[in-house]
């Protein structure tokens, strides 16, 4: 049968307008300019574990934290799709059928029953913050609708949806609004909190439920209906959620470690997500104590806690200041990181330091006697003098004209040296370090401190502290032998814990600064190291507030809380000289001053001829030879302040020692007179 030419001609001229009209559709559509696609969200602050610390608003102040599908509960994604969109993974984001049936049913009832918007379009009309009433403004919302369906995955969308769906107020997004009303993450939502999530977002401010809960039960139980009639859920699940209320108030968003979150956020190259070593558990327990120590204590007294693990100087809690506020108390400030005077805190360091330059053993008998040192006489807290006391009890009661005699000894340059090896920002009052550094005239922070008891808890070597759970670690540098540091460690258990507080053996010292400016507790057992500061943020005077009767208590109860039992201290290092003052060797039997025992070099004062400073030498089968010139006999040969060699008449002889690397050598002859010399031993 042949066709006539009109009808042939007819057909192919209207296929061919179809194909032109689908083809200027479709590049009508590709044309579309959309708006941004990628959505600022809030940087969010986490624990070691990956929990929420912190959260912030993005920059015009909304709440909208990052979300994906998978991290949001099943039964709300199931209740979505089904409420708004149930043919949402099957059109192109336009639905045509339910357009149609929406419209007939206005025809039908004079009103509108049900609405033709896809969440596609929903993701559209919330991406440009346009409205929904005007015809224009819903066939714009359509064609956005298409050219994202076009750009876009399902699941893409889907996110941007859970992202700026709003919920009242400033909350928008899924994650946020679950954290506002229900303080948890959207990942299990009962079935009365996932319908109710569902309903807010149609009428946001008509449906908060902090301010018309009736109406948001009245939405949220309408989702739950359809579910029901949808065979979504049971007829026992319904009626139980029905009974569920809808919370009345909106819940704070976490802000644990704010004046770490601070710091961490506004570090450079840090990201939308930063992750924190800190344990948002302990965390939590150490803000309520530092909340409940000052309670009542007046409006201006204020604490800073650090706890760090000191094997790996990761931080485990940083409480800068009890109530994040401005307030008298000046919570705002990191009481972490200011500079304060540490008072008695750095006595165990010089002493490790004497240990370490063979001028005393925990045994030595040392003066604590009135003196002057060059015009500086200073007095024991107490005003009192115990006369002649092991160096052991001198470090336990904090005792102060023994320290400084020992860092007359050493010198301060040498430990202001040792300070700054250790990672202490020292800050002097005047330009050169004096004999008052010893007694804490210096500022440091609590953080650094923390950090230099760490170092001796580690053996005598120092690692800088670390909030940060990811990157590479930093190496250690060590500022005492491991005998030094374990026997500082020894003589801090021995001091008795504070009134109230079981015995144990944990390793702590306390200071308190100039006019009780500052109150401190820092201590660590064999895991951990904590700090306490105690005062006030302006500096002013706290009368009547010492550090072992105000921040010691507290340190007890920070290890309380981080763990039930204290970890015990190690054992002593090989090479450690435990011996009672009668069997020391004669020159470290009685500590002499600076004046006796390092007077200027005078003719027959010893002095190291074999091996010279700053050589590289290679022990012999039967040991370091080493020789001494000058000085009397007997000599006391010592690497890194431990005897290996005692009372020796020759002038030349072979010393043991424990193994290759950096040694201190030092000889002492028999009127306490030394001299000594730095090797690297091969």
């Amino acid at each position: 049968m042949r066709l006539r030419a009109g009808p042939v001609l007819a057909i192919a001229l209207t296929l061919w307008a179809g194909a032109m009209a689908r083809d200027r559709f479709d590049a009508f559509i590709d044309a579309t300019i959309l708006p941004p696609l990628v959505l600022d969200t809030g940087v969010e602050v986490l624990d070691r574990d990956g929990q929420l610390l912190r959260a912030f608003t993005v920059a015009d102040g909304r709440w909208r934290l990052a979300v994906a599908p998978d991290g949001v509960d099943r039964d709300y994604l199931a209740l979505l799709v089904d409420y708004e969109d149930k043919r949402f993974r099957d059109h192109p984001g336009v639905d045509l059928r339910a357009v149609a049936r929406a419209a007939l049913q206005a025809l039908r009832y004079g009103r509108v029953v049900s609405g033709g918007s896809t969440l596609t379009m929903q993701v559209a009309r919330l991406l440009e913050e346009s409205g929904t009433g005007k015809v224009s403004g819903k066939l714009r919302q359509m064609r956005v609708a298409l050219a994202l369906e076009r750009r876009l995955t399902k699941d893409q969308i889907l996110q941007l949806y859970l992202h700026l769906a709003p919920y009242g107020g400033n909350l928008e997004g899924v994650r946020a609004a679950a954290l506002s009303y229900f303080g948890k993450e959207p990942r299990r939502l009962t079935l009365a909190e996932a319908a109710l999530l569902v309903a807010i977002p149609q009428s946001p401010e008509a449906r908060r439920p902090d301010r018309s809960p009736a109406r948001a039960s009245d939405a949220r139980d309408r989702v739950l209906a359809r579910a029901l009639g949808d065979g979504l859920a049971t007829a026992d699940q319904i009626a139980a959620a029905r009974t569920e209320p809808v919370p009345g108030v909106r819940r704070p968003f976490p802000v644990l470690a704010p004046h770490l979150a601070d710091r961490a956020r506004a570090t450079p190259g840090a990201g939308r997500e930063i992750r924190l070593t800190i344990g948002r558990e302990l965390q939590s327990g150490l803000e309520s104590l530092a909340a409940e120590v000052v309670a009542g204590r007046g409006d201006r007294l204020q604490i800073a806690i650090l706890v760090a693990d000191h094997a790996t100087g990761e931080i485990l809690a940083s409480v800068g200041s009890a109530f994040y506020r401005a307030d008298r108390r000046q919570g705002f400030v990191d009481m972490t990181q200011a500079l304060r005077s540490p008072g008695s805190t750095l006595k165990p360091l010089v002493y490790g330091l004497a240990f370490d330059e063979g001028l005393a053993h925990p045994e030595t008998l040392i003066e604590d006697r009135p003196r002057s040192f060059g015009g500086y006489a200073p007095q024991n807290f107490d005003r009192q003098f115990r006369g002649t006391v092991r160096v052991r009890e001198a470090l336990q009661m904090s005792l102060n004209l023994p320290v400084v005699a020992l860092t007359e000894a050493i010198g301060p340059e040498k430990l202001l040296s040792a300070m700054e090896a250790a990672g202490v920002r020292a800050k002097l009052p005047g330009g050169k370090p004096g004999l008052a550094i010893a007694l804490g005239g210096v500022g440091v922070t609590l953080q650094d401190l923390v950090q230099l008891y760490a170092a001796i808890a580690r053996g005598g070597v120092a690692l800088p502290l670390t909030w940060a759970a990811s990157g590479d670690r930093a190496g250690g540098q060590r500022i005492l032998t491991r005998a030094s540091a374990w026997q500082v460690g020894d003589i801090l258990a021995g001091i008795a814990p504070p009134p109230g507080m079981p015995a144990n053996r944990l390793a702590y010292k306390t200071g308190t600064s100039y006019g009780n400016r500052d109150t401190w507790a820092i201590g660590f057992d064999g895991a951990y190291v904590a700090g306490v500061w105690m005062g006030r943020a302006d500096g002013t005077p706290v009368p009547g507030a010492f550090g072992a009767e105000v921040a010691a208590p507290v340190l007890s109860r920070v290890f309380q809380r981080i763990a039930p039992r204290l970890a015990p201290q190690p054992p002593a290092p090989p090479e450690t000289l435990i011996v009672p003052n009668a069997a020391l060797p004669q020159p470290l039997k009685r500590f002499r001053s600076r004046s006796a025992a390092f007077a200027a070099v005078q003719a027959d004062a010893p002095v190291v001829a074999f091996p010279p400073d700053g050589a590289e030498v290679e022990a012999l089968p039967q040991g370091l030879m080493v020789r001494v010139r000058g000085g009397a006999a007997p000599f006391t040969w010592l690497a890194d302040g431990v005897p290996v060699a005692v009372s020796l008449a020759a002038r030349e002889t072979f010393l043991t020692l424990p193994g290759k690397g950096f040694v201190t050598l030092s000889v002492i002859d028999a009127g306490g007179r030394s001299a000594r010399t730095q090797i690297r031993l091969r």
